[in-house]
């Protein structure tokens, strides 16, 4: 899995933009391969970047849940706790 692509269901504030288009980004990386195509792949390379952002907004307007929304500054101050367990040596100001 890409560590990159974080989940986008169920926030609030919900997800930007540039959140679903950097998750679709990163995974039409992996699955091809390259981190930036060349000349003659670029056009399909961001043609599918764009199609997965358009399938990635529809299903995150599609999904239901009974959980409330998850705070995205809570939840990035769980991700840095786990980061310092799991990386003491990183340890960031």
């Amino acid at each position: 899995m890409c560590r990159n692509i974080k989940p986008l269901f169920n926030f609030e504030p919900p997800a930007t933009k540039n959140e679903v288009h950097d998750a679709a980004l990163q995974f039409v990386r992996k699955v091809s391969g390259f981190n930036k195509p060349s000349q003659a792949n670029e056009a399909v390379f961001h043609a599918a970047v764009e199609d997965i952002e358009k399938i990635v907004r529809k299903m995150l307007k599609q999904l239901e849940t009974h959980a409330p929304p998850k705070d995205r500054e809570i939840e990035a101050a769980k991700h840095r706790e786990r980061a310092k367990l799991r990386f003491p040596e990183r340890v960031t100001a």
